[in-house]
């Protein structure tokens, strides 16, 4: 097997993952061992890989065999009784799962949610120019309605709204419960078998979840799990019923759900199925588009030069008078470099989005890989690899000007590998396109200042303990660059107020 840790007996390596950003100790073991590392949790075999090549080569490569997925007890079984597709092992069920989604999110599908794109973000530059305090929550309301509009014909006016605030805490709890390490039982998967205890006497009216509480005592792991679950379902169910019942009413435009279930008879999929594949933008989307574009603005505040090399492009191809806008984007190289550069210099999929598990025995460079070894592609370590991208710790957007590489040109490596790749990756590139380019045409962002009059910059390395890991919140000035582009802000979200409108309609 490829080098790695020493472990111990019976638990291998668990004692050496720490409980949180278990990513850093990927990269601080491929540092130390080498390109692929293994290490055991329990009796699980862990792969490694820590640079782009090596997950090249086995996870595309080699994707009839690297396409499954490990057993994830608490987060899949329990929490989501393998209901969400993201975690199911390659087959037929993951199959009709990923059939729903490349149907609505393919590339062509998603040019035509350009124009949402654009109208929410005319939004959310009038919210950050009128109370630019708030700025990250605006650009989580784009990236929650732009989902849920796509996927449930509906727009969200607030993060505040009930459905979007459910889905935050369901989101967060997911990539709180799925950390590698994180539970004895997913190591030790034989705790399943532990005795439950049968009330003596059972009261039939009793919530489902204190009956669930008290038969699982003795797995203590499953209480908190199931709860959780039974929200998702209400939450899941809830937003499935209202597309139906307008889909009845005539009132709802075209959008993933519709589209899946007129698609019913032949998808073979249940209720709760499809309201399980639907959801997966409304839970993946959000935190991963919000999230990069929090990244942005905190590499702007570290490299001010890189936000006046971009501003410098958007004056010369754009102009004051207009926004950018989608036509722009073939003009705008540094913009697209500066995009991808984001992706690269903090992944918020820190761990390549969820692992990958390997179905028969397989050699790579003369390292063995056995059978059943859970992969994870360590983007956190990948994308600082100093060989592939140097001096990685620098934001610099002309290193994908530069590159004759055309995985870089192209640079998907952000969106994960072969069949496994995000289907959402053509809606994000658009949304982080429509929203980064305008920003940085209408404001300078700067750090904020302290009483003493010193500028305070937030730590560039702050950022949240989930494997979908965002900057913490942090404070920031966010400045006009100009009366003329103020005046364009305002007139386009007078303009886009009506065809809003419109569209919910």
């Amino acid at each position: 097997m490829p080098p790695g840790p020493p472990g111990l007996p019976w638990i291998g390596n668990k004692h050496q993952m720490p409980a949180v950003k278990p990513w850093r100790k990927f990269a601080e073991w491929n540092t130390q061992y080498g390109s692929i590392v293994s290490l055991f949790l329990g009796r699980t075999p862990v792969i490694v890989l820590g640079t782009a090549q090596a997950a090249w080569d086995l996870l595309e490569k080699r994707s009839d065999i690297y396409s499954s997925r490990p057993r994830f007890v608490v987060a899949g079984e329990i929490l989501s009784d393998n209901q969400r597709g993201l975690m199911l092992p390659y087959g037929e069920p993951w199959r009709k799962w990923r059939k729903v989604l490349h149907s609505g999110f393919h590339a062509r599908r998603s040019d035509t949610y350009k124009d949402i794109q654009s109208l929410e973000s005319k939004l959310s530059m009038y919210q950050i120019l009128n109370d630019p305090k708030h700025w990250e929550q605006h650009l989580q309301r784009y990236a929650a309605s732009v989902v849920v509009s796509v996927s449930y014909g509906r727009r969200v006016e607030s993060i505040d709204e009930w459905i979007v605030q459910e889905n935050i805490e369901a989101m967060d709890y997911l990539t709180s419960v799925n950390i590698p390490g994180k539970y004895l039982v997913e190591s030790w998967p034989w705790l399943l078998k532990l005795p439950v205890r049968t009330p003596s006497i059972v009261n039939i009216n009793a919530p489902l979840i204190l009956t669930l509480g008290i038969q699982r005592f003795l797995q203590w792991f499953r209480e908190e799990p199931e709860r959780r679950r039974q929200r998702d379902i209400k939450l899941y169910m809830h937003l499935l019923e209202d597309v139906k019942a307008r889909m009845s009413q005539g009132t709802i435009q075209d959008c993933l759900t519709t589209q899946t279930i007129n698609d019913m008879p032949k998808n073979g999929l249940s209720e709760l199925e499809v309201a399980y594949a639907v959801s997966s933008p409304f839970g993946a989307g959000i935190e991963t588009t919000a999230g990069t574009l929090s990244t942005f603005f905190l590499a702007m505040l570290h490299f001010p030069n890189v936000m006046k090399k971009a501003q410098a492009e958007l004056d010369a191809v754009v102009g004051a008078d207009r926004m950018p806008d989608y036509d722009d984007k073939d003009n705008l190289p540094y913009i697209s470099a500066l995009i991808n550069e984001a992706l690269r210099w903090r992944p918020v999929a820190v761990l390549g989005g969820t692992p990958h598990a390997v179905t028969q025995d397989d050699e790579y460079n003369g390292m063995f890989i056995p059978k059943g070894s859970t992969v994870f592609a360590n983007m956190a370590g990948i994308m600082h690899d100093p060989v592939m991208f140097p001096d990685p710790d620098d934001f610099r957007p002309e290193r994908f000007l530069e590159t004759t590489n055309p995985r870089l040109q192209t640079f998907e490596l952000p969106f994960g590998f072969g069949r496994r790749i995000c289907p959402g990756m053509h809606l994000s590139l658009n949304s982080l396109f429509i929203n980064v380019s305008r920003i940085l045409w209408a404001f300078d962002i700067t750090p904020i200042v302290d009483t003493a009059g010193n500028k305070v910059v937030p730590d560039s390395w702050a950022y949240t303990n989930g494997f979908n890991s965002r900057p913490v919140s942090f404070d920031c000035q966010i400045i006009p660059r100009s009366e003329r582009k103020v005046e364009c802000i305002n007139m386009e979200w007078e303009a886009a107020k009506a065809r809003i409108g419109e569209w919910q309609q």
